[in-house]
């Protein structure tokens, strides 16, 4: 058993019950909606209640938010959200970037114009042993990204510093892959050289693909793969999503299967209407009123799906061996 921080305080791992490890609430660039946006604090904080409070009515205890910066983390808001429902949240903290990293870590760090030890280190390690800014909410599992420009450098910075910090700090970590370009296995390969247990990794958006090939090379490496975008079919159709997910289980990957949506209450990324249109299943109920009765009809078992809602994000905060 290891304890957990949520935002409204530490529970033990066995506490967490039903999780999904990929959501986030707001996805929400500050300073774009601080200049441009149309926003109503107090409407878009009672719809996050009102949708967290149907997943929970729908099983879910606990959902895991991957929100770092770059995507706009803000726990103040997280937290008003948070006292109102009875859904457990986990922050993360880390680097959410394709590419280059953010200016405030441009001309900081080995090497550079002021060369000193990793600024990034110091930053994720105090979110999670002190907490996030002066919100005394503690993060409970690190982020990064590799997408499809690659290993770039700073995209290899995050993913190291995030590593150490991970090695640090005993608390695991997310990636943001895209699978089309293997990068998981590029993640692993960088995790590893930091001293990382690529069992305490998921890599996110391996559902995006069935190329059970490249799915049971990152699971046989220890790893969890994140079938994490349900509801997005635009990437991915549904059914086959289903089927890889029995597959994988069939040929004996069930521990190392976790499962999720990626989705949000607010995304500024996208029009709500296209998003309507072109992914009208991609919110937060989808898993549990399709996707379970689906793994369900092709063959699994409850205690299937037991392991890969309970069981397995479990042992991904605990550290001890598969």
């Amino acid at each position: 058993m290891s304890i957990v921080p949520t935002v409204t305080g530490p529970v033990d791992s066995s506490a967490l019950g039903r999780v999904l490890v990929h959501e986030h609430i707001f996805v929400l660039g500050e300073e774009y909606r601080q200049n441009y946006a149309d926003w109503d604090e107090d409407a878009h904080v009672d719809d996050a209640v009102k949708q967290l409070d149907e997943l929970h009515s729908l099983g879910i205890d606990t959902i895991l938010d991957p929100t770092v910066l770059g995507l706009g983390r803000y726990i103040p808001r997280v937290q008003k959200v948070a006292a109102r429902t009875e859904l457990q949240i986990v922050v993360a903290t880390g680097v959410y970037t394709y590419n280059d990293i953010p200016f405030q870590f441009h001309y900081h760090g080995p090497g550079l114009m002021f060369d000193r030890p990793e600024p990034m280190v110091e930053l994720f390690i105090t979110d999670i042993t002190e907490g996030i800014a002066d919100t005394g909410v503690r993060a409970g599992f690190l982020k990064c990204a590799i997408e499809t420009p690659g290993l770039t450098p700073g995209v290899e910075r995050v993913m190291r510093a995030v590593g150490q910090a991970a090695v640090q700090t005993g608390v695991p970590i997310t990636v943001h892959t895209n699978p089309h370009t293997g990068s998981g296995l590029v993640a692993q390969r960088v995790l590893a050289e930091e001293g990382v247990d690529l069992r305490r990794v998921v890599l996110g958006h391996s559902g995006d693909t069935d190329d059970l090939d490249y799915l049971t090379e990152l699971a046989d490496a220890g790893s969890f793969l994140g079938m994490d975008r349900f509801g997005l079919d635009v990437l991915l159709p549904f059914d086959v999503r289903i089927d890889t997910i029995v597959e994988l289980v069939r040929r004996g990957y069930r521990d190392n299967i976790v499962i999720s949506h990626d989705a949000a209450c607010v995304f500024d990324w996208f029009d709500p209407d296209d998003n309507e249109r072109v992914a009208p299943k991609w919110n937060y109920r989808h898993i549990s009123e399709d996707a379970i009765p689906a793994l369900l009809a092709k063959g699994l078992a409850e205690d299937d799906i037991d392991a890969i809602l309970v069981r397995n994000p479990r042992r991904y905060f605990e550290d001890n061996s598969h």
